[in-house]
């Protein structure tokens, strides 16, 4: 039985072919130019033209029609959709080659902010039982973003979320907290031990592009710490290689 062809919608249609002939001039053009290379009659293309720019998927400046601020959100959301997806198929690679879950974040307008975690069923992600973002102080992630933060923006953050104990483990004052990140090397890993679910233990590497603070960090059963620095500096030689496509990646 043959399929029955897709219902198409022509007035759609015919505002696509208009916004791509929009797009091919970086100056503008005028919309009897318009029309001509999107192929409509001038009638349809002043209307289409009009609803455009009064959604804001067009600008007309001086006679010319250029491309919205609409537009350009579409865009801006398909690039970041497309970076994030980069920093996703990496830390689902990393994930296989090393065998436990890896984590991505950064630290944007002042909050924490997770953005891909690749884990198994077999080898689960920890569970966000506690905001990430309101206990940065007893996790590795938290720790090691704060940690790339200057004086002044770790004491800002613990205004908005000052440490306090969630688990036996956990650093239990800010005082104790700006203490232990001022002891930090530059790359070195941040490790927690059961400080944000028990049984767990976590590390975190810094990755620092122009002022971004981001981090990539791995997480294991208490029960086998013993592989979690091994891994953490496994990850971080891998991500070196790969730090020109991930800084790239970075800035979303």
């Amino acid at each position: 039985m043959t399929a029955a062809p897709p219902t198409l919608i022509g007035s759609v249609q015919r505002a696509m072919r208009l916004l791509e002939a929009v797009a091919s001039h970086s100056d503008g053009a005028p919309a009897k130019q318009l029309a001509r290379e999107a192929g409509l009659a001038l009638p349809t293309t002043y209307h289409l033209l009009r609803t455009l720019a009064h959604e804001g998927y067009l600008r007309k400046e001086k006679g010319v029609f250029t491309l919205g601020a609409a537009t350009e959100q579409l865009s801006s959301s398909a690039a970041q959709q497309n970076r994030r997806g980069m920093i996703t198929d990496g830390l689902r690679h990393w994930r296989d080659a090393i065998g436990i879950p890896v984590y991505f974040a950064v630290y944007r307008e002042g909050e924490i902010e997770v953005v891909s975690v690749a884990d198994t069923p077999g080898n689960p992600a920890v569970s966000e039982w506690a905001d990430f973002r309101e206990t940065g102080h007893a996790h590795a992630i938290g720790q090691c973003l704060l940690s790339q933060l200057d004086d002044e923006g770790r004491r800002g953050h613990l205004d908005r979320y000052p440490a306090y104990s969630i688990t036996p483990y956990t650093v239990r004052d800010d005082r104790t907290l700006l203490r232990r990140l001022a002891g930090l090397g530059r790359m070195q890993p941040v490790v927690e031990r059961q400080e944000y679910a028990l049984g767990t233990v976590c590390a975190a590497f810094p990755i620092t592009v122009g002022s971004t603070a981001a981090t990539i960090a791995v997480s294991l059963p208490a029960h086998q710490a013993g592989r979690l620095l091994p891994a953490a500096r496994q990850l971080q030689h891998e991500v070196g290689k790969l730090m020109g496509t991930l800084a790239f990646s970075i800035s979303i």
